[in-house]
């Protein structure tokens, strides 16, 4: 029998964040504790709280890396595209859609969590301010009126939401939640349109 390799401590975070989203993915947001990561992968429980002290943390680190994939993709998808809202709007609503679908139904499970302590409600409005700060710098330029304001974009976000969870839990089709993602962005920039003529 070869003698176990160890693994460094980024392969060891790799692995144990990789078997965080197989738990949460196959048994629930709920059955994902530190000490039931311990076993599934296969390490001592001090080597999982070495990594992540608590369960907020680990929750934290899976939104974070979420955020980091989503971020990418929004990225590259507004690098390539023109600045018309039409295929703004566009780019914007399919990357969203397409990361949380990526990811599967495990992230509202983890996003819904995020909700259940002050630190990680923190953590979660870091992560969709920095998002609305890059929808905002994506769509200004876009916008007839130049602006777009930041109810406007929270009321993007929730739709955004919704319509993302509803296509990974099967309630529509990815192709539904994109159409109706891009005409809700596409009638926000409209509104802000009209109020800054008014």
């Amino acid at each position: 029998m070869a003698p176990r390799q160890r693994l460094t401590r980024d392969e060891r975070y790799r692995q144990l964040i990789s078997m965080a989203w197989s738990i949460v993915q196959q048994e629930g947001t709920e059955a994902l504790t530190l000490g039931h990561l311990a076993i599934k992968a296969g390490v001592t429980k001090p080597v999982v709280y070495d990594h992540f002290q608590d369960r907020n943390g680990l929750l934290a680190a899976l939104y974070k890396e979420f955020d980091a994939r989503q971020n990418a993709l929004i990225d590259a998808a507004i690098a390539g595209s023109a600045e018309a809202a039409p295929v703004r709007a566009k780019v914007l609503a399919e990357a969203y859609v397409d990361c949380v679908l990526a990811q599967g139904r495990e992230i509202p499970g983890v996003i819904a969590a995020l909700s259940g302590s002050p630190e990680l409600e923190r953590v979660k409005r870091e992560g969709e301010s920095a998002f609305l700060a890059k929808c905002r710098n994506a769509l200004e330029r876009a916008s007839p009126s130049g602006n777009v304001s930041f109810a406007g974009l929270r009321a993007m976000l929730g739709a955004a939401e919704a319509l993302a969870s509803a296509a990974a839990a099967e309630e529509m089709s990815a192709k539904e939640a994109k159409r109706e993602l891009r005409d809700t962005i596409l009638d926000m920039l409209a509104r802000q349109n009209n109020r800054s003529g008014s």
